[in-house]
């Protein structure tokens, strides 16, 4: 596998910069990381192998933009990448599922990446055996035979030819397929599909992989279905399309390439990585977290996962945790773990400045949000500075007086705001809506002063 070129961790961090505001250390963090993948696959083999990722701790309060990273982060890697959060492997509200899911996940992202680049490399040749397929159920005759054809002229009219060449009447219909004369008409295509049992395999604890191997086999023995759909001649030639693809895709290979993917250049976002810290107690929760933390030590330090592509092996996976430490700090994580994630960033809480900015700069920020959205409804509204002041200034101060949820406070202050013109906005067609801090404070103003209130509303 030629391992795809990433940015300079200068380019990686000005990307980030379009939608994170400020963290500076944590997008150089990740940065460094990503472009240490490129690197390694740039050394010597048998060096490469040597080589092992530098696990990244993230340490900051919730809502300071942790997650976003990551979720920015899986879209420049170019690599396989999911996200989980920690706390769903505890036993305590456990929802079925092994810490070596994440893994089986990962290698399912990279089958899909894999298999999407493949389709697409393929994308010219099943788009012309798809038209072939189509040509043969509009104009299904044998060679040699006379066949009497109506087809629309380009003139808008109807006209009927006899052909005793099959060739030319082909080429013609070709064309006139080409050119969107025959969108308009319909015709039966013929799907094939696998045929998936209605079951449900239910399986001990940690053994979830049995049970989609299980799936796999009984959908492999019942035999394939086809089924006629009445469909105009685009979409006909979309699905027909698909269908070659999948066809002319080798699935042994993809696996092959998406396992090898995952294992040299996939990442996995541990979040909430807070909530299994914790040793102190002998019974209740904390037994079940220090037992999660030694379920996750040999996946993060290396080790085998098999999954229904092949064996995973996560030696060189890189993992990213993260979690808010308000009740507990990273020395209270195992030793062992701890000494898995060396580099340690700490994310800042949010100020007032902050929350301007964050309502102003990035590329999709809320207030540019809220305008697209009206504008559906032709209601053009705009928000002045001193409204965006008003409303960070009002964020701040809820923050500070209840619990801190960092900018998801935003998102709690500014639908109040604009909640009375969204349920208007079909009578305001038209209008021009000017938010300056007047109108902020008219309609926030009273919740604000009210503690008890804005507690359970803001």
């Amino acid at each position: 596998m030629e391992y795809p070129s990433v940015m300079t961790p200068r380019e990686i961090v000005s990307e980030l910069d379009r939608y994170i505001v400020g963290q500076h250390d944590a997008k150089r963090a990740v940065a460094i990381a990503l472009r240490n993948r490129w690197r390694r696959q740039n050394v010597a083999p048998d060096l490469r192998d040597e080589i092992a990722p530098k696990n990244i701790l993230m340490i900051g309060p919730t809502g300071v933009g942790k997650t976003e990273i990551a979720r920015r982060l899986a879209k420049l890697a170019q690599a396989p990448f999911v996200k989980v959060e920690a706390s769903r492997y505890t036993e305590v509200g456990y929802v079925g599922r092994d810490v070596e899911s994440m893994i089986r996940d990962l290698a399912e992202i990279a089958v899909k990446m894999v298999r999407d680049e493949e389709r697409e490399r393929v994308k010219v040749k099943a788009k012309e055996a798809a038209e072939e397929r189509l040509l043969d159920i509009l104009y299904p005759a044998s060679p040699g035979k006379t066949r009497r054809l109506a087809t629309q002229s380009p003139e808008g009219g109807v006209q009927t030819t006899d052909h005793n060449s099959h060739g030319e009447t082909r080429e013609k219909l070709r064309k006139l397929l080409r050119d969107g004369y025959l969108n308009d008409r319909e015709v039966e295509v013929e799907m094939t599909s696998q045929a998936t049992p209605m079951l449900e395999v239910l399986t001990p604890q940690g053994m979830e992989e049995m049970g989609a191997n299980m799936k796999d086999i009984l959908s492999q023995i019942m035999p394939k279905k086809s089924r006629q759909r009445k469909v105009k001649v685009p979409e006909a030639l979309e699905l027909l399309a698909q269908e070659e693809a999948a066809r002319l895709v080798d699935m042994e290979n993809v696996a092959r390439e998406a396992v090898h993917r995952a294992e040299q250049s996939g990442i996995v976002f541990i979040d909430e990585i807070d909530k299994i810290a914790g040793r102190e107690s002998a019974r209740g929760p904390d037994v079940s977290r220090e037992g999660v933390q030694r379920d996750l030590l040999p996946i993060v330090e290396g080790s085998t996962v098999n999954t229904k592509y092949g064996a995973v092996r996560t030696d060189h996976i890189l993992f990213v945790a993260s979690g808010a430490f308000h009740t507990s700090k990273p020395s209270d994580l195992i030793p062992e773990f701890q000494g898995r994630f060396p580099i340690r960033v700490e994310l800042k809480p949010l100020t007032q400045p902050d929350f301007v900015r964050i309502l102003t700069e990035p590329e999709n920020a809320l207030t540019r949000q809220y305008v697209a959205l009206l504008e559906t409804e032709n209601v053009h509204i705009s928000f002045t500075d001193d409204a965006i002041a008003a409303l960070a200034d009002i964020a701040a101060q809820v923050n500070a007086r209840s619990e801190n949820i960092g900018a998801r406070r935003l998102h709690t202050v500014l639908e109040r705001l604009v909640e009375e013109l969204s349920f208007n906005a079909p009578e305001l067609t038209g209008q021009t809506i000017p938010i300056d801090a007047a109108y902020v404070h008219q309609r926030l103003d009273p919740i604000v002063r009210n503690e008890d209130l804005s507690r359970y509303i803001l």
